[in-house]
């Protein structure tokens, strides 16, 4: 690809046109999630569907998601490879390479989670149910994610997405595969970062529009507003304290559907 090609693409432009087509691309995928799940909320043990259908809404909802915060890391890619570029130091990368890379780990982390929940369904189908142990599963899991935050691999992964040049400098790989190999990381250590976040999402509802769009506004805090991780400890205290409050008494956390009261999956195979 010509450095003429690259000034022409609309992604290549400005880190603005770059900036508007990462949100936009946001607003497009809650839009869809919210089409495709509205009413389907139920609760904690919201049962995930066939593998496809599982598979397509959880990508999308990783781009709602996850797209707002990745942005800033996106932007210093974009600029770093049209910096390059210009420069004929390297070809051109476009900007969605690094992109599928980043979404890919996060697919992968839905297949895994997948995996896990037909595992514990095969075993035991009930084990899951809120009359069994089903709070007490679904606050262990919260509190289990509340006590990670104070972690020290929470914090590496964290400090790692709110760097993105430190990570460009020291981890750059040349090329498409490079690019995409770089996307990979990021997404892993983004994953590292946020995967008891979204466990903590499994836990209270998959499917619950409420509980995303919460999980999506701490992660966007940590990630991007500055001082963003002062409040990890804070999240450690609230997330433990929700776990216990779930086992507890279910029924008056407020926001939270009562499985045996939500409504009709209306899943697709």
């Amino acid at each position: 690809m010509t450095t003429l090609e690259a000034e022409r693409s609309p992604l290549r432009i400005n880190p603005v046109t770059t900036a508007i087509v990462i949100l936009g691309a946001a607003l497009v995928a809650w839009i869809v999630t919210v089409d495709r799940m509205l009413g389907m909320d139920a609760g904690p043990g919201t049962d995930l569907g066939g593998l496809g259908w599982f598979a397509g809404i959880w990508v999308t909802m990783m781009a709602a998601m996850m797209l707002p915060s990745v942005a800033p890391m996106v932007l210093a890619f974009a600029r770093v490879t049209k910096g390059r570029s210009s420069r004929g130091q390297a070809a051109f990368v476009p900007t969605w390479v690094f992109v599928a890379g980043y979404l890919a780990a996060w697919t992968a982390y839905g297949l895994l989670a997948y995996g896990a929940f037909r595992a514990i369904d095969a075993v035991d189908g009930g084990v899951l149910a809120w009359d069994r142990a089903g709070p007490y599963l679904a606050g262990g899991a919260i509190i289990a994610a509340g006590l990670y935050q104070l972690t020290p691999i929470k914090d590496v992964c964290l400090r790692h997405c709110r760097t993105p040049m430190h990570f460009l400098f020291h981890g750059w790989h040349e090329g498409k595969l490079g690019a995409l190999r770089m996307g990979v990381e990021h997404g892993l250590y983004c994953v590292g970062c946020c995967w008891g976040l979204m466990v903590v999402l499994f836990a209270l509802g998959v499917m619950s529009l409420f509980w995303m769009a919460v999980i999506a506004g701490v992660i966007f805090a940590e990630k991007v507003i500055p001082y963003g991780m002062r409040p990890t400890k804070a999240l450690a205290v609230a997330f433990v304290a929700l776990g216990i409050w779930i086992a507890v008494a279910p029924s008056s956390v407020p926001g939270l559907t009562q499985p045996e009261s939500g409504p009709a999956m209306g899943m697709q195979p």
